[in-house]
């Protein structure tokens, strides 16, 4: 298979599996036309499915028959058993039927083996189509089984509701059967076109499905971008009221600047301005300076007649030095009362 066609089957199966849910491994439904086609042309049918599909076909319980006929004797069993692929496909009950029903012919001069279906081709295909897993096609009362669309149709859509519920991919000859997969949404159709396996592109019914799908992703994306926009806006606006409630609450608090420690701050220093003094005895004081001492008890001024001094405070007395004037007190009138004994 060349590479490009190659990346066309692997693009569409992914869009399969993204559309209608494919996945590995593949339920390959096979008729009896595909068979002979593919034996015919000496093909290997699961290694060219695998090769198209671009992925593994469901696996069998039983292995897969070697494509040469092959003989039921102890040996070929022990040969089939002991093989280590273990690939098969799907097949119907009438499909079976249809080969059992193969007519056949001996080979003559004229017509070679490998153009005519011989008892021994017969087999090998019936033995091959064993290995297949068996749908139940529910017609194996009838007398006759039915044509390859009336029981792909039971099988793959049986309501009729154009869809393809069990993800069935249609291998077929049969140009009707291809057909009517085409008016199903979801069915990959295959087939042999001398000797190469082609798989058609995607019908109409399934591309308006995946359009319809990619436009919904696309609606329910910029919903979803929508939503979480109005929800940031939400958040945003709670934020800045969330905000202007802190503030205005701060602006509640605020008490102005604070000041230092009253308790800890040295006092203020009192300022006696020599006017006052100088008004108060009559003087005229347009000469006079005052000066600020550190000392709180004195206020030196320099001036006619103003006063140098003020009425000094009351200082406390400490409470150990009261205690050495009592002492001293009791000390005295000790001495007194022995003095006056002893005059």
């Amino acid at each position: 298979m060349r590479g490009k066609r190659s990346k066309q089957y692997r693009k569409l199966m992914q869009q399969y599996g993204l559309t209608f849910g494919f996945r590995e491994p593949y339920q390959v439904l096979i008729d009896a036309q595909m068979l002979q086609d593919t034996s015919r042309f000496k093909m290997d049918l699961v290694t060219g499915l695998e090769r198209t599909l671009h992925g593994q076909i469901k696996p069998s319980k039983v292995h897969r028959v070697l494509e040469s006929p092959l003989k039921l004797n102890t040996i070929s069993i022990a040969v089939f058993l002991s093989c280590k692929l273990t690939l098969y496909l799907v097949i119907t009950q009438c499909t079976m039927r249809h080969l059992y029903l193969l007519p056949t012919s001996t080979p003559t001069s004229s017509t070679p083996s490998t153009s005519i279906m011989t008892m021994s081709n017969k087999n090998a295909l019936i033995d091959l189509a064993r290995t297949f897993e068996r749908r139940r096609c529910d017609h194996h009362t009838l007398d006759e089984p039915l044509s390859t669309l009336e029981c792909f149709t039971s099988v793959v859509d049986p309501k009729g509701s154009g869809t393809n519920k069990n993800r069935y991919i249609v291998a077929s000859q049969e140009e009707e059967v291809r057909r009517w997969a085409r008016g199903v949404k979801g069915v990959p159709s295959v087939y042999v076109k001398r000797s190469v396996m082609v798989m058609e592109p995607m019908s109409e019914g399934s591309l308006g499905v995946r359009e319809g799908a990619e436009r919904g992703k696309l609606r329910g994306g910029i919903r979803k971008v929508g939503e979480q926009g109005e929800k940031k806006r939400k958040r945003e606006d709670e934020g800045e009221e969330s905000v202007k409630d802190d503030k205005e609450a701060n602006k509640k608090r605020t008490r102005g600047v604070k000041g230092p420690n009253p308790l800890s701050v040295k006092k203020a220093k009192k300022e006696f301005v020599a006017e006052k003094a100088g008004a108060a005895n009559g003087h005229d004081v347009g000469d006079t300076k005052v000066l600020h001492d550190i000392s709180a008890e004195q206020l030196i001024t320099v001036g006619p007649d103003i006063p140098t001094s003020y009425k000094k405070k009351r200082k406390r007395k400490h409470k150990s030095e009261t205690l050495a004037l009592r002492d001293d007190a009791i000390v005295d009138m000790n001495h007194n009362e022995d003095a006056s004994i002893s005059a």
